[in-house]
């Protein structure tokens, strides 16, 4: 349920920061009259994702080969949109204002529609994301696990997306990023010892011996191994969290330096 969570909450986080900067946005220009397209673009996109994740599910668990592809696929989702937000992050306000001037700027049917899809493809972007990594976690718990890691990550994304527009530059989300970063990719690294399990199940890994291989990973993948690889998706991220806590507690207790001027 954890990583459900976390897969959700930051996920989720950046589906509805979009949404927030492009309300903002037209509510500052005047543009009133696109929100619509905005919130038809985002509730498109959630209902398309969780269809989506469901028919991921269901294909999971049918076969090893199966399970292995889309853990695979959840690894490398999990890889590039941890790098894009790192890159992007701190420009994400200002590329998503950018493209909502050059959309609003068209006739008044075109602009919906421009906006609309901008909207559609940025937050399923995420949804999809998120709908594959959900996916991939479906052989190892229960719907109802899911169902709840998943709604309340979502309702705490809700939550720092609306504190992040209320409040502003007291929201540190560039310390989010990285404290979520350091989540994304050990749950990369499970995802991919997963995969490779799976393979070796399926015998699909030419030039080696596939249960062997299948064998010695058990413990990785599902053993007792694979438990503290899963608790580390919670000790890492906290852990860091305090660290820069205590460091930036430390920094704003130091005395000011006072510079001392020569004598003429």
């Amino acid at each position: 349920m954890f990583s459900t969570l976390m897969i959700t909450f930051r996920e989720g986080v950046e589906a509805l920061l979009i949404v927030a900067i492009a309300l903002m946005y037209l509510r500052r220009t005047g543009r009133e009259f696109l929100v619509p397209a905005i919130h038809a673009g985002w509730a498109t996109a959630i209902a398309g994702s969780v269809l989506l994740g469901v028919i991921l599910a269901k294909v999971g668990a049918m076969t090893p080969l199966a399970e292995g592809l889309l853990a695979l696929a959840a690894a490398v989702l999990v890889i590039s949109c941890t790098s894009h937000m790192l890159r992007m992050g701190r420009k994400m306000k200002g590329a998503i204002d950018s493209k909502l001037e050059q959309a609003s700027m068209k006739a008044s049917a075109a602009a919906y529609s421009a906006v609309f899809l901008f909207i559609l493809l940025m937050v399923g972007r995420e949804g999809v994301e998120t709908a594959t990594m959900i996916a991939s976690l479906a052989a190892a718990s229960d719907l109802w696990h899911l169902a709840v890691g998943g709604l309340i990550g979502f309702a705490l994304a809700g939550v720092l997306a609306w504190a992040w527009t209320r409040y502003g530059r007291r929201i540190d989300l560039s310390l989010f990023f990285r404290v979520t970063a350091i989540f994304m990719v050990l749950f990369s690294i499970q995802l991919s010892i997963y995969a490779f399990h799976e393979f070796a199940e399926a015998s699909a890994i030419p030039f080696i011996d596939n249960e062997y291989w299948h064998e010695a990973t058990e413990e990785l993948a599902q053993g007792t191994i694979g438990q503290w690889l899963s608790y580390s998706l919670l000790i890492a991220p906290v852990g860091f969290l305090l660290y820069a806590w205590l460091t930036r507690r430390a920094g704003s207790h130091e005395p000011a330096r006072t510079s001392v001027q020569p004598r003429s």
